[in-house]
């Protein structure tokens, strides 16, 4: 396993769309697992492809300190609408206030290969939707009601 360098905002593969995975081998579990050895070392609750600067729909979050490792994924259904903050690993120092939904459906491919589906709400819902938009080039400050920066007392999810 291995750190990658997050890009940061600016870098314009972050604003490019992702490929699909066609097959998954080697090259893209060893991708998985360093995108949780990034995300983690740098403190952050889920991680995109692209911004290691790969362009692979693909994306990693933690949940309990376990990560979900999701390929392919797509939100199917979503429903209410709330607003809160978030935080970037791409951004550092700033958060923002985002319009989501409440409830979602996603569907992806885990790393063994299994068609996976569920229903997730609250922080795990806004985590999907924020690392699926990276995936298609969009980025928080794209949907951000208010941005400040952050201090030391408030810091974005």
């Amino acid at each position: 396993m291995a750190i990658r360098n997050i890009r940061i905002e600016g870098d314009p593969i972050l604003r490019k769309k992702s490929k699909e995975i066609k097959m998954i081998d080697e090259k893209i579990i060893q991708l998985a697992q360093d995108m949780i050895e990034t995300m983690r070392s740098a403190k952050g609750l889920g991680l995109a492809a692209p911004q290691v600067g790969i362009l692979k729909r693909i994306i990693v979050l933690e949940e309990e300190d376990n990560p979900t490792i999701a390929i392919n994924p797509k939100i199917i259904h979503s429903e209410g609408e709330i607003t809160d903050i978030e935080g970037c690993l791409s951004i550092p120092g700033y958060s923002g206030y985002v319009k989501r939904a409440e409830k979602i459906v996603v569907e992806y491919i885990d790393e063994n290969n299994n068609n996976i589906k569920r229903e997730v709400s609250g922080y795990l819902a806004r985590a999907f939707m924020h690392e699926i938009d990276h995936l298609d080039g969009i980025l928080y400050i794209d949907k951000a009601e208010k941005i400040y920066k952050d201090t030391e007392d408030e810091v974005g999810v």
